[in-house]
């Protein structure tokens, strides 16, 4: 009885109305939620999750930072980035900058191709340029640890995604849909956890709000299992019961796309420990 009060709670927001308008008037609506929610605590602390609601959790976090235990991961994702190419190429020159405080752009809204392009497909495609194997966005091996490294070269970097065009703002309202469709056994939305109840508890979880969780993806849950944040919507779809859309999908790519821009003007710290 208890559980099914809670999922009762959190379908609250799948039923209720929200008056949608220009992206930052999403942002905007996301924020006096956030507001009523989490009261007194600066947008700037929404990077740490719901980290930012316990002293005790966030000294905990900066101790594991301190010497994180998924280093060695991170270092293979340099070694990958930095070994050349049969060509002679590396990663960074398929990159501005070399690939430095350019991750915070994505995902970006490609008018030629008419579609969302991720960072990690950005990634696969320096591959394909180079006449390389391209890497399955799922392996935290390979993609994974090349994500990890490659997106750290951005740490500190503003959140900075663009929606200027009506073919940019069709894809970010699909992204949206997604976010509040209800969907598997549970018949839940994205946005019944981290809207309405982001920065309240479910059971013994307190949930993280919506802003905020797209500057640090990849995280390393427990220390050790590394999620990019297409990974992490995966299995937040199997664990409202759906079959998730695959990683690196039109579906996945305009949800990031979405999810991304709310998070605008926060700084990117990827590759953190999450509990």
């Amino acid at each position: 009885m208890r559980l099914l009060l809670h999922i009762a709670t959190l379908l609250f927001v799948t039923t209720h109305t929200y008056a949608w308008g220009t992206p930052e008037d999403d942002k905007a609506m996301f924020l006096s939620t956030f507001a009523v929610n989490i009261p007194d605590v600066p947008v700037s602390q929404y990077v740490h999750g719901s980290m930012m609601l316990s002293e005790d959790a966030l000294s905990q976090y900066n101790s594991i930072m301190d010497f994180p235990p998924f280093q060695d991961v991170i270092d293979r994702g340099q070694t990958i980035w930095e070994t050349p190419f049969k060509n002679g190429n590396t990663f960074s020159d398929c990159f501005e900058n070399g690939g430095v405080d350019i991750a915070g752009r994505f995902p970006i809204y490609n008018e030629e191709q008419r579609r969302v392009i991720t960072f990690e497909m950005t990634l696969n495609f320096c591959l394909e340029q180079n006449g390389e194997m391209q890497m399955a966005y799922v392996d935290p091996e390979t993609m994974g640890a090349l994500s990890a490294y490659a997106r750290s070269l951005s740490d500190g970097m503003l959140m900075e995604i663009e929606v200027t065009s009506k073919p940019a703002t069709d894809k970010y309202e699909l992204g949206k849909s997604l976010y509040f469709r209800r969907i598997g056994q549970y018949n839940l939305a994205c946005a019944s956890c981290h809207l309405t109840n982001g920065g309240r508890y479910f059971r013994d979880e307190l949930l993280s709000p919506t802003i905020g969780q797209a500057v640090h993806f990849p995280v390393f849950r427990g220390g050790e299992r590394l999620y990019t944040l297409q990974m992490r919507y995966q299995r937040c779809m199997e664990a409202v019961g759906a079959v998730p859309f695959e990683s690196g999908s039109e579906e996945l790519n305009n949800l990031e796309y979405f999810h991304s821009y709310l998070s605008n003007g926060l700084p990117l710290q990827s590759s953190v420990y999450r509990r």
